[in-house]
C-alpha cells in the first residue's frame, strides 16, 4: 500500500462513462467541428458560464443564454439547454465494484466533482430514474465534494486541500483520479499519487499497483 490510505475520485467520466462521447455524437449529428464543445469550455475558463455554472453562480436559463452567446462568438451557437443532458454518463460497474473493493480492504473513500444544480439529484444525475442510481454510487464515499455546493471548482488547489481536511489526512496518503490532466496537476503538486484516466483497463491497473489489490 506504499502508505496509501485513502483514494479520490472524480465521477464525470471516471466513475461514469466520460461526456466527451456524448459530445462528439452531438457534434457529428449538429454538424460542428469535432471538439468544438471542448473548445468553447476550455475558452475563459475561469469566469466563462460552464465555470460560473459549477460554482452556483448562475443558473440554467442563464447558463443557455451565456453558453449560445460564448459559442456564437466561436462560430456555431449552440444553447447551453442543449449541452446539459450530454452529461448524464453511465455508471460503470467495474469501478462501483473497485469501490466496495477498496473500502472493504479499509481504505477512506472522496469524490470531488464539478458539476451543477441543474436536473434531478446529485452529481449532474441528469433524468430522476438515474438519481436513485448515482445517490447509490456517492453513498459509498467518505467524503463528496459537489462545486455546486462548495462554491469551488476544479483545478482550483482549494477544493482539493478542502477534500485532505475533510478526510484529516495529508496529500502523501492520498490517490487521486480524474480523466483530465489539468485536473491531476493540482493534486499531484500538493503531494497525492495521481492517476489520469484514459480507460478502464488502464486506470484500475495502475490503482491496484498503488494499493496491492486486485481491481
Amino acid at each position: 500500500m506504499d502508505g496509501f490510505r485513502a483514494v479520490i475520485w472524480d465521477f464525470g467520466g471516471v466513475i461514469t462513462s466520460s461526456p466527451f462521447d456524448a459530445f462528439a455524437a452531438f457534434e457529428a449529428e449538429r454538424g460542428l467541428p469535432p471538439g468544438f464543445l471542448r473548445r468553447v469550455n476550455a475558452t475563459d475558463p475561469d469566469t466563462n458560464a460552464w465555470a460560473q455554472l459549477e460554482r452556483s453562480e448562475i443558473d440554467a436559463a442563464t447558463f443557455d443564454r451565456l453558453f449560445a452567446e460564448e459559442s456564437r462568438r466561436l462560430g456555431h451557437e449552440v444553447r447551453g439547454a442543449d449541452v446539459l443532458p450530454l452529461l448524464s454518463g453511465a455508471i460503470r460497474p467495474r469501478m462501483v465494484a473497485a469501490l466496495d473493493a477498496l473500502r472493504r480492504a479499509g481504505f477512506r473513500l472522496g469524490c470531488i466533482t464539478n458539476n451543477a444544480r441543474v436536473g434531478h439529484g446529485p452529481a449532474m444525475a441528469g433524468q430522476p430514474e438515474r438519481a436513485q442510481d448515482v445517490a447509490a454510487v456517492l453513498a459509498r464515499f467518505d467524503v463528496v465534494l459537489e462545486s455546486s455546493k462548495v462554491g469551488v471548482r476544479k483545478p482550483d488547489p482549494r477544493i482539493y486541500r478542502m477534500m485532505l481536511d475533510a478526510l484529516g489526512l495529508p496529500a502523501a496518503a492520498c490517490i487521486y483520479l480524474d480523466d483530465l490532466g489539468i485536473n491531476c496537476k493540482p493534486a499531484a503538486a500538493l503531494g497525492m499519487r495521481a492517476i489520469k484516466v484514459a480507460s478502464e483497463d488502464q486506470a484500475l491497473g495502475e490503482l491496484s499497483a498503488l494499493v496491492g489489490i486486485p481491481l
